[in-house]
C-alpha cells in the first residue's frame, strides 16, 4: 500500500525524546486511517539527536530523515519537511509530544473538505506564562491575519501537500500556515486534540519569542500578503 501521509517531525536537541517518538508512532501506524511515515528533520542538533535518528530509520522502514549541516530554526526545518514530502498530504508534530500522533486521525476526518485541518489545544497544560503569552501572541496573529483560527501554534496539523509545497516560508512564518492557506484560497478548519506537559527536553521558545518575535512577524505577513501571488491555468497544451 502506498503512502499517503508524510509527518514531519523537527528535531532540535531532543535526544531525551526520541525513544518516546518512535514509540508512539509505532503503535500510531497500526490504527492510523491512512499509509503514514514519518520523515524526521534534524535541525542542527548539538546532542546526540542525530544517531538515535539514525538508528531508528535503520531499524523502521517507516521512518526517514534529513539532517541540516547547522542550526536554521523551526521554520527551515518545517519547510525542508513540506520539500522533501512526496505523498499527497503532509502533516507536522513537534518531537516533545506535547500533542499525540493518534490525533492525526481526527484531522484526517476533515482532510478532505479542507485544505488544512489543524488542531487547537484543549486543556493545554504549559505554565501560566507560557499560556498566557500564547495567548496574546495568538490573539495578535488573528488580529493582523483575520484567519479566525484559535491556535495558530498548535503543533499538531494535516495539509495538502501541493498548499503546502507552495507556502513561501521564511523565519517565523510557520506561525502563519493557516493564514498562506487562505491566501491561495485554501479552505481551513481547526480541530480540538489533546494536550500533554513536556516530559523530557526543554523548550525552545521563551517569552520574547511568543510576543515579540510573532508582532515582528505579523508585519512580515502583511508584507507577503500584499505581494503574494495567485494564478489559475485556464487552459495548456498537451505538449
Amino acid at each position: 500500500m502506498p503512502y499517503r501521509l508524510t509527518i514531519v517531525v523537527p528535531v532540535f536537541n531532543e535526544a531525551e525524546n526520541l525513544p518516546r517518538v518512535e514509540a508512539a508512532f509505532l503503535d500510531y501506524f497500526k490504527i492510523a486511517s491512512v499509509k503514514a511515515k514519518v520523515l524526521f528533520v534534524n535541525d542542527g542538533s548539538k546532542d546526540e539527536s542525530q544517531q538515535i535518528i539514525e538508528k531508528i530509520c535503520l531499524t523502521n522502514p517507516d521512518f526517514d530523515f534529513i539532517s541540516f549541516d547547522q542550526n536554521y530554526g523551526l521554520s527551515a526545518a518545517i519547510k525542508a519537511g513540506f520539500d522533501y514530502t512526496e505523498t499527497e498530504l503532509v502533516g507536522y508534530i513537534d518531537s516533545d509530544l506535547q500533542t499525540t500522533p493518534e490525533d492525526f486521525n481526527l484531522l484526517l476526518k476533515h482532510i478532505g473538505d479542507y485544505d488544512l485541518v489543524t488542531g487547537v489545544r484543549a486543556e493545554r497544560k504549559d505554565d501560566f506564562v507560557k499560556n498566557m503569552s500564547s495567548t496574546i501572541a495568538n490573539n495578535i496573529r488573528r488580529a493582523f491575519t483575520n484567519d479566525g483560527m484559535d491556535d495558530t501554534g498548535c503543533p499538531l496539523k494535516i495539509i495538502k501537500t501541493d498548499y503546502a509545497k507552495r507556502i513561501p516560508m521564511f523565519r517565523g512564518l510557520h506561525r502563519f500556515l493557516p493564514a498562506m492557506i487562505l491566501l491561495q484560497h485554501g479552505k481551513i478548519i481547526q480541530v480540538p486534540v489533546k494536550h500533554f506537559p513536556r516530559i523530557a527536553g526543554e523548550a525552545n521558545f521563551g517569552v520574547w519569542n511568543r510576543l515579540a518575535g510573532p508582532l515582528m512577524d505579523c508585519f512580515a505577513y502583511l508584507w507577503m500578503k500584499k505581494k503574494y501571488i495567485n494564478y489559475s491555468v485556464a487552459k495548456r497544451s498537451n505538449g
